[in-house]
C-alpha cells in the first residue's frame, strides 16, 4: 500500500522509535507507542506493518490507556461500594471500537496526526476493523447505546454477555437470494478483548438434585463446563469512567480429556466434553426447530445467566467491608439485575438456586433477595419471541431449576386463589407452568412479571399495549410493577461520529458542543429552521454524507446511483411484520408506472434510490423470498434504460453497525412501516430523524412519540392504527377486505414473470385468501397500501420543493432530543435500579 506520500509502506518508519507510553496525549508519543506494540506486542511477522498491522498496534495503544481507566474505575466502584446494576443481554451489537473509542477519549486529532507520522489516515486504519459479531439487531444494538450512556453518566453499572466466536451470519447476495457464512470477526483476535483467566466460573447442565438428610437440596452429576471471562472496557464520553461488557467463553478442563479412549483412537469421544463446550459460543440464536437446537439454545441462556450472577455475588462479597461476610438482606441494595428481554429469565431461578443451595438461605429470604434484585424489560408482544420452553427439556437440562420454578408457580398459584377469587378462571393463562396435556411448557415472560420488582415496556404504545392487553390480569395484581422506558440512542455514535459535518454545523448554530451529552438542546435549532445560511450549510453537509454513501453503494454492490435522488431507506430485520413486502410492492407498481409513462411525463417525476437492507433469519423461508424479490426487482430496474434515470432499487448486502453508519448519514426518507401495534419501539427510526432524515412510517412504536416530538407536519403518515387492527382481521376473516386496485395490480406485475422465472407464489399467497396457516395478509399489507401509496406520493411533491424539504429535515433533527439513551438510561437508574453517579475523581 502507499502512505500519504504514495510511497509504499512495508517496515516500520525509520523516524519514530518504539517508547511505550501507555499515557501518550500527545501525537508524537502515541506514534511512539503504536510502534512499540507493533514490535513488542506482536501479531504478525516482524518487519510487515501494512494496515492491518497497524490498526492492531493502535488498537492496543488506545487499549493501554482504556486498561488504565477500567482499573481505576473497578478501584473506585469497590472503595466507594456502590449499588450496581448488571446489565443481561444475550445480544450486543457493539460496531467497530477504534473511531468510538477514539471520540470518547477526545483524542481524534491526535490520534490522526499520529498516524500520519506513519504514513497512514486514521479513516484507512478504521476501515481495516471488523464489526464484533455478537448481535442481530436492535435489541443487541440497545445495549450497546445503554453501555455508552452508563459510562457517560458515570454510572456504576455493567454489561454481560457471550463471547459467539461466528455471530448470527455473515448474509451473502447471489442468484439464490441470501445465504449464510459464519463470521470471521474473531478469526485472528480482537485487540479490545482482555482475556481474564482468573475469573473462571463452573456452570452445571443436566444431572440430578440430591437430597441431604437435613432436608436441604443439591444439584449434582451432568456435565460441568468453565465460563472464562472476557472484558471490554467501554468508555464514556470526557469522562474517566470506563465500564465492562464482561463476555463469557465456554471451555472444558483438561483433565476432562479422557486420554485411555484417545490413546484407543476414540478421538470424538475422548473430547466430547471439550466439544460441547466449544458449541456453546459458537453461534448467536442456533436454530432451534430441532431437539439439539432447543437444548444448545437454553444452554447458552442458562450459561449467561450462571456465569454472570456467579461473578456478581462474588463481587459483593469482595466489596464488604465490615468483619466477616455480608448480610444476603444488603444484596438488593447493592445488586439491580436487569432482564433484556425473556432471554435471561434462568437468571431468576439460578439466583434462587445459589442463595439456597450454596449459601444456606431458607425459601423465604432467597425469594425476598430475588424479587427485589431482578428486573424486566419486555421488547415485544410478537408471540414467537415470548419464549416458552418445553417442561421435560427443562426437566432434563435444568432439573434443579425446574423444582424452583415449579414452587414459584405454586405459590404465585396460591396467592391469587386466596386473595383474588376474580381472577381463579384466568389462572391457566397467568400460571407460569403450562400443564396443556398436548404440549406442557414454561413460559418465561410470565415467570419473568412474577418475580420481577419492576416490568418495563419501551415505548409509550407499546407499554400501554402491556398494561392493556398483554399483562392486563397482572397490572390489577401489581399496578405499580409496571413503567415505560422509551428506548433511545447514543449521540455520540449516531451523530457526532457518523456524521461530523452535520454535527459540526449543529454545534456552530448552538454556539455549543454540549448538546452531545445534553441532546435536549437540539431544539435551538428550531428558531433557525427558515434561516437559508443555515438551511445551505445543512443541504452541503447531507450532500457529502450522499456522495460517501454513493460511493461506498458502488463498491459493494456495483450499482452506480445519482446523488440527486432522493435517497429511500429501509433497513432493519427482515420480518413480515416490517413489511419490507409492502415497500417492494410499491416499487413494483412505481416501475410499471414509470414504464407505461411518457418520456416528457416521466421528467416531471422525483428521481428515486430505495435501498433495501438487513438479515432474514436462516430458516424463516418467506423473508428471505423477500431479499430474493428485493434483488430481482432491483436487477430488472436497474439495467432499464427508460427508467434507470428515475428509479434505482439497491439490497445492501451483509446490514450492521458500521453500514448504517454510512447509511443513516446519508438518508433523507426512511421506512418504518410496520403493522401498527408489532414494533415495540424500534430505534433506526430515532437514529435516521436525529440526522435530519424524514419518516414515512405508521403509528407504531416510537413513530408515535417521534411525530409528536418533531412535529406531524414533519412526519408522513399512513396506516391503520393499533386499535384497529383486530377489527380489520376480524373483517377480514369475515371476507368483507376490499383491495386497493393498485395492490392488486402490483401483485399481478410481480407474479408476471417480469422479474425472472423465480416462482413469488408462496410470498404472495400470504397476502390472498381471508383465512389459514400463511394465508389471509396477517400484517394487513393490503389494507394499508392505499394510505401507502398516497403518503409516498405525497413525498415525491415534498421532495420537489427545497426550501420545505431542508426546514423538515432540521425540524426532525432539533425534535430528536428526548431520543437519547442517556434520558432511557438516566430514568432507569432513578425509577428502576435506584443507583447514582459514581464518577472517578
Amino acid at each position: 500500500m502507499a502512505n500519504a506520500n504514495g510511497k509504499a509502506v512495508t517496515g516500520f518508519p525509520e523516524k519514530i522509535s518504539g517508547k511505550a507510553n501507555p499515557e501518550a496525549n500527545e501525537a508524537t508519543e502515541i506514534a511512539e507507542n503504536i510502534i512499540y506494540h507493533a514490535k513488542y506486542s506482536p501479531h504478525f511477522s516482524p518487519l510487515k506493518f501494512g494496515p492491518e498491522q497497524a490498526l492492531y498496534a493502535t488498537a492496543e495503544s488506545l487499549r493501554d490507556r482504556l486498561i488504565q481507566l477500567w482499573n481505576e474505575t473497578y478501584l473506585h466502584f469497590h472503595k466507594v461500594d456502590p449499588k450496581q446494576t448488571y446489565y443481561l443481554s444475550m445480544e450486543y451489537l457493539q460496531g467497530r471500537a477504534l473511531t468510538n473509542a477514539i471520540g470518547n477519549l477526545d483524542l481524534k486529532g491526535p490520534y490522526a496526526d499520529a498516524l500520519r507520522k506513519l504514513g497512514y489516515e486514521l479513516e484507512e486504519i478504521a476501515e481495516q476493523e471488523k464489526d464484533a459479531a455478537l448481535g442481530n439487531g436492535g435489541l443487541g444494538r440497545l445495549a450497546s447505546c445503554f453501555l455508552d450512556s452508563m459510562a457517560t453518566l458515570n454510572l456504576p453499572a455493567w454489561g454481560y454477555g457471550l463471547r459467539y466466536r461466528h455471530g448470527l451470519f455473515k448474509q451473502l447476495i447471489t442468484k439464490k437470494g441470501q445465504e449464510e457464512v459464519a463470521e470471521n470477526w474473531l478469526e485472528k483476535f480482537s485487540p479490545w478483548e482482555i482475556v481474564r483467566h482468573d475469573v473462571v466460573f463452573p456452570v452445571r447442565f443436566f444431572g440430578h438434585v440430591q437430597i441431604n438428610p437435613d432436608g436441604s437440596r443439591k444439584w449434582v452429576g451432568g456435565d460441568v463446563v468453565q465460563a472464562l471471562a472476557y472484558d471490554v472496557p467501554i468508555p464514556g464520553f470526557k469522562t474517566k469512567n470506563t465500564i465492562s461488557l464482561r463476555l463469557w467463553e465456554a471451555k472444558a478442563r483438561a483433565e476432562d480429556l479422557d486420554l485411555f479412549q484417545f490413546n484407543e483412537g476414540e478421538y470424538e469421544l475422548a473430547a466430547q466434553l471439550h466439544s460441547r463446550a466449544q458449541q456453546i459460543c459458537t453461534v448467536l440464536y442456533p436454530g432451534d426447530a430441532t431437539e439439539n437446537g432447543k437444548l444448545l439454545r437454553l444452554k447458552q441462556q442458562f450459561f449467561l445467566c450462571s456465569a454472570s450472577l456467579q461473578d456478581i455475588i462474588s463481587r459483593f462479597n469482595e466489596r464488604s467491608t465490615g468483619e466477616g461476610s455480608r448480610k444476603w438482606s444488603e444484596f438488593p441494595s447493592k445488586v439491580a439485575v436487569q432482564m433484556n428481554d425473556t432471554h435471561p429469565t434462568l437468571a431468576i431461578p439460578e439466583l434462587m438456586r445459589l442463595l439456597m443451595d450454596d449459601n444456606g438461605l431458607g425459601w423465604d429470604e432467597a425469594w425476598d433477595v430475588t424479587s427485589k434484585t431482578v428486573a424486566y424489560t419486555n421488547h415485544t408482544v410478537l408471540p414467537e419471541a415470548l419464549e416458552k420452553w418445553s417442561q421435560s427439556l427443562m426437566w432434563k437440562l435444568l432439573p434443579r431449576h425446574m423444582e424452583i420454578i415449579e414452587e414459584i408457580d405454586k405459590r404465585f398459584v396460591q396467592t391469587i386463589r386466596s386473595t383474588r377469587v376474580d381472577l381463579e378462571d384466568k389462572l391457566s393463562s397467568l400460571s407460569i407452568l403450562d400443564h396443556n396435556p398436548q404440549k406442557p411448557v414454561v413460559r418465561m415472560a410470565n415467570l419473568c412479571v412474577v418475580s420481577s420488582h419492576t416490568v418495563n415496556g419501551v415505548a409509550q404504545l407499546h407499554s400501554d399495549i402491556l398494561k392493556d392487553e398483554l399483562f392486563a390480569d397482572y397490572v390489577s395484581i401489581w399496578p405499580n410493577k409496571f413503567q415505560n422506558k422509551t428506548n433511545g440512542i447514543t449521540p455520540r455514535r449516531w451523530l457526532r461520529f457518523c456524521s461530523p459535518e452535520l454535527s459540526d454545523i449543529i454545534t456552530k448554530w448552538l454556539k455549543t458542543d454540549k448538546w452531545i451529552t445534553d441532546l435536549d438542546l437540539l431544539t435551538g435549532l428550531r428558531q433557525f429552521a427558515d434561516n437559508e445560511e443555515l438551511q445551505s450549510e445543512w443541504a452541503s453537509a447531507k450532500a457529502a454524507n450522499k456522495q460517501r454513501l454513493a460511493q461506498y453503494i458502488e463498491r459493494v454492490t456495483g450499482v452506480s446511483i445519482d446523488t440527486n435522488s432522493l435517497f429511500d431507506i429501509q433497513v432493519k430485520r427482515i420480518h413480515e411484520y416490517k413489511r419490507q413486502l409492502m415497500n417492494i410492492l410499491g416499487v413494483i407498481y412505481r416501475f410499471k408506472k414509470l414504464k407505461e409513462m411518457k418520456p416528457e411525463e416521466r421528467k416531471k417525476t422525483t428521481p428515486r434510490t430505495i435501498m433495501i437492507g438487513g438479515k432474514a433469519f436462516a430458516t424463516y423461508t418467506n423473508a428471505k423470498r423477500i431479499v430474493k424479490l428485493v434483488n430481482d426487482v432491483g436487477e430488472v430496474v436497474n439495467s432499464d434504460p427508460e427508467v434507470n434515470e428515475y428509479l434505482k432499487v439497491v439490497f445492501v448486502p451483509n446490514y450492521n453497525v458500521t453500514v448504517a453508519e454510512m447509511l443513516i448519514p446519508g438518508s433523507e426518507l426512511s421506512q418504518h412501516i410496520s403493522t401498527a401495534g408489532m414494533e415495540a419501539s424500534g430505534t433506526s427510526n430515532m437514529k435516521f430523524a436525529l440526522n435530519g432524515c424524514l419518516i414515512i412510517g405508521t403509528l407504531d412504536g416510537a413513530n408515535v412519540e417521534i411525530r409528536e416530538e418533531i412535529g406531524q407536519e414533519n412526519f408522513f403518515l399512513f396506516g391503520a392504527t393499533a386499535d384497529q387492527v383486530p377489527r380489520l382481521r376480524k373483517e377480514r376473516e369475515d371476507g368483507l377486505f376490499k383491495p386497493d386496485p393498485r395492490f392488486e395490480e402490483a401483485k399481478q406485475f410481480a407474479k408476471s414473470g417480469v422479474f425472472g422465472t423465480y416462482d413469488y407464489g408462496p410470498l404472495l399467497d400470504s397476502l390472498e385468501g381471508n383465512t389459514g396457516y400463511g394465508r389471509g395478509d396477517y400484517f394487513l399489507v393490503g389494507y394499508d397500501f392505499a394510505s401507502y401509496m398516497d403518503a409516498q406520493a405525497k413525498v415525491d411533491e415534498a421532495y420537489k420543493n427545497r426550501k420545505r424539504w431542508l426546514k423538515m429535515s432540521i425540524m426532525s433533527t432539533a425534535g430528536s432530543g428526548k431520543f437519547s439513551s442517556d434520558r432511557t438510561i438516566a430514568q432507569y437508574a432513578k425509577e428502576i435500579w435506584n443507583i447514582e453517579a459514581c464518577p472517578v475523581p
